[in-house]
């Protein structure tokens, strides 16, 4: 989620059962039918008091509008149950490595080399 986060961070998630998602906190959410999660920032919510859920509208911050066009056909809402967790922080760039390397399968296979020239090359 640009400008927030680039790909490759590493986010570090919460999510207490007790504690209420507000606006303007930045969720993670798997929607039923995608491979990868979302992280966008919640702008709007709505309580329904007869069954005691939580529904929220998310968005992206470069995004000009809501993320209503992501989610299945007709629905206006995401559910709580779809939010993996709130960010509370993240570490830059630690991903990468991960993303070069599913990007690039050369490179796992490099990085196994090196690590055995590495063993061989110390070995007492």
């Amino acid at each position: 989620m640009r400008p927030g986060f680039d790909r490759g961070d590493l986010l570090v998630l919460s999510l207490p059962p007790n504690d209420p998602v507000d606006v303007n906190d930045i969720c993670v959410f798997k929607l039923p039918g995608r491979d990868v999660p979302i992280v966008h920032r919640v702008i709007k919510l709505h309580d329904d008091v007869a069954t005691g859920k939580q529904y929220l509208l998310t968005k992206g911050d470069n995004n000009p509008r809501d993320d209503r066009g992501l989610y299945d056909y007709k629905q206006m809402w995401i559910n709580r149950e779809h939010v993996v967790g709130k960010v509370k922080g993240f570490v830059p760039y630690v991903g990468m490595l991960t993303i070069l390397m599913n990007d690039y399968p050369w490179m796992k296979f490099a990085l196994l080399g090196v690590i055995g020239l590495f063993v061989l090359v110390h070995r007492e």
